[in-house]
C-alpha cells in the first residue's frame, strides 16, 4: 500500500508523553553534571549536527528525484529524529531542577545525589549513586531517584536495614556507607 494513504504513528512522540508522566510531581531533578549533558546535547544537535543534516538534505533535492534519493530520504528520516530528540530535551532543559549534593546538610542519611554502599542478603556490597531520571545508568553504578532501590534507600542512615521490594519478592539491603561529592 502506497504511504499516502497510510498514517505512520512516531511512536516516540509517545514515548515523550509517557517520560512526563513517570516523574512525581513533575519534577525533573538533575545533578549539575546531568544539567550539562543536557545542555551540550542540546548545543551539539542545533549547531552541528542539525546543520549537517540539512545541508545534505538541501543537496539531495537539488538532484532531482527525490523518491528514490536515499540521502533525501534518509535525511529527512534522520532531521525528524533530531527534531524529536531536541523537544524532548527542551523539555527536559526547561523543567530540571539542579540539586547540588554537595550543599546537603545532613551527611547521615541517603537523599537525592548521595553514593551509597549498602550489602544485600548475601552479603554482596553494591555502591549506586542517587541521580536524576535522564542520569540513571546502571553500568556506572548510577541509579534514578525514582528506582526502587533509590527510593528503598532515601532518608535511611549507616546502619539502617530497609526493604526493597523487587518483583521476585521483599529483600532486605543495610546500609554500609554514605557519601556525597561533587560528581
Amino acid at each position: 500500500m502506497n504511504k499516502a494513504f497510510t498514517k505512520e504513528r512516531d511512536d516516540q512522540d509517545d514515548d515523550l508523553e509517557a517520560a512526563e508522566d513517570t516523574i512525581p510531581g513533575g519534577k525533573n531533578y538533575v545533578t549539575q553534571e546531568g544539567y550539562r549533558r543536557i545542555e551540550e546535547e542540546l548545543h551539539n544537535l542545533r549547531r552541528v549536527e542539525r546543520p549537517n543534516i540539512v545541508e545534505i538534505v538541501s543537496w539531495a533535492a537539488g538532484n532531482g528525484d527525490r523518491s528514490e534519493n536515499g540521502d533525501y530520504i534518509y535525511g529527512k528520516k534522520r532531521l525528524r529524529e533530531i527534531d524529536r530528540r531536541i523537544r524532548y530535551l527542551i523539555k527536559r532543559h526547561e523543567s530540571a531542577e539542579v540539586v547540588d549534593p554537595t550543599l546537603q546538610k545532613n551527611h547521615d542519611q541517603v537523599f537525592f545525589g548521595a553514593t551509597v554502599t549498602y550489602a544485600d542478603q548475601d552479603d554482596n556490597e553494591h555502591t549506586v549513586k542517587i541521580v536524576g531520571i535522564d542520569e540513571a545508568d546502571l553500568d556506572t553504578g548510577k541509579v534514578s531517584w525514582i528506582s526502587p532501590i533509590a527510593k528503598a534507600l532515601l532518608k535511611a542512615g549507616v546502619g539502617d536495614t530497609v526493604k526493597l521490594r523487587p518483583p521476585g519478592g521483599d529483600q532486605s539491603i543495610d546500609v554500609i556507607d554514605i557519601k556525597y561529592d561533587n560528581n
